[in-house]
């Protein structure tokens, strides 16, 4: 009983490693024969050297959000403007953040909003700790993805939200001085001007909620967030894995595997963005505007919108997307490859 018990550990074992190595053509010869070489597609957790990749994944992600915060800025923006009372797109919001505060106009909100950087462990943790969990029960790898991006974001989210109310309205106080504007944009009186610091702007948000509405007001909006990111990190997830796999096999066997998966990564966000749209506003202006529920935030977005509430700021989230996307994977893929034990880098293809 106790051989066959082992035999059985072992033949999981084994099944788990052939699933993460896929064969495929990545070989080819000088006179255009393609050769069949092993490599491995999914790099699984326990493939891992943690004390490499831990390091290495906070930096990169510091770095992908040093770079394209400003769009997550113009984003927020445009979700929470009247209409298009004060910005007429992302070009023109861009622009007039611009002219007006200069470069830190774009960067409203960034130290606070790059604690996220702290739940991005988290977060990575768990998908990739939920997904080896479910190795043992059999299911696809995109059912795995699945299942392990929603836990993600329930984790992720949980410990962020806090930090994107106050980003949040810090993202928002510039947009008062524009000619046009009709929305509450400064709910809790916050005072800006010249002499005040982005620190002491920000303890003053915190201050104020913590006022108004205790600390069950730093998760003003949860709800929605859960319903807007959880969603969206599980079917990223999913369509990663499936456009990687339909890219795999269409691709000739000389295409790098690592820019398949910054495209697939890239698909991805697009298709999750244009799904997810209308939730990601109502979670904004939730946060912000500090409306009372999420069918208030639903109704008013639609007397206001009608059907442009599926394409409002759509143009900057899917700007936003595609680049996070790309710029992610292409760092959390690298990383992964570079934290590889060395039992398994001869079948790693770049």
């Amino acid at each position: 009983m106790c051989v066959l018990r082992s035999q059985h550990t072992v033949l999981r074992a084994m099944n788990r490693t052939r699933t993460a190595i896929s064969v495929a053509s990545g070989v080819t010869s000088g006179s255009g024969n393609t050769l069949d070489a092993p490599y491995i597609r999914t790099i699984e957790w326990d493939m891992m050297d943690k004390a490499k990749f831990f390091p290495l994944s906070m930096l990169s992600s510091f770095s992908v959000r040093c770079c394209l915060f400003p769009l997550t800025v113009i984003k927020t923006q445009l979700q929470v403007q009247y209409k298009s009372d004060v910005y007429k797109g992302m070009f023109d919001c861009a622009y007039k953040i611009y002219r007006s505060e200069g470069i830190p106009g774009l960067y409203r909100g960034f130290w606070i909003s790059s604690v996220q950087i702290v739940s991005g462990v988290f977060y990575i943790s768990t998908y990739e700790g939920v997904r080896h969990i479910l190795n043992d029960t059999g299911a696809g790898h995109r059912v795995k993805a699945l299942i392990a991006g929603g836990c993600a974001s329930l984790v992720g989210q949980t410990i962020i939200v806090p930090f994107d109310v106050i980003s949040q309205h810090a993202m928002v106080l510039g947009m008062a001085v524009h000619a046009g504007a009709k929305s509450d944009l400064n709910p809790l009186g916050i005072k800006t001007g010249p002499g005040r610091s982005r620190l002491n702007i920000s303890i003053d948000i915190a201050k104020e909620i913590m006022q108004r509405d205790g600390f069950r007001g730093f998760y003003r909006g949860y709800t929605a967030s859960l319903m807007a990111y959880v969603p969206n990190s599980a079917m990223w997830w999913a369509f990663y894995h499936l456009y990687q796999d339909e890219l795999c096999r269409i691709c000739p066997p000389w295409v790098s595997h690592l820019l398949i998966q910054c495209v697939a990564g890239s698909l991805g966000g697009f298709t999750t963005t244009i799904l997810t749209n209308p939730l990601d506003i109502v979670r904004a202006r939730l946060q912000v505007q500090r409306l009372e529920s999420m069918r208030v935030a639903f109704q008013e977005l639609w007397r206001e919108e009608k059907l442009n509430c599926f394409f409002k700021g759509l143009s900057a989230r899917l700007v936003q997307s595609a680049a996070f996307s790309f710029s992610i994977i292409l760092g959390y893929e690298t990383i992964k490859r570079i934290s590889v034990d060395e039992r398994y880098k001869h079948q790693i293809r770049w």
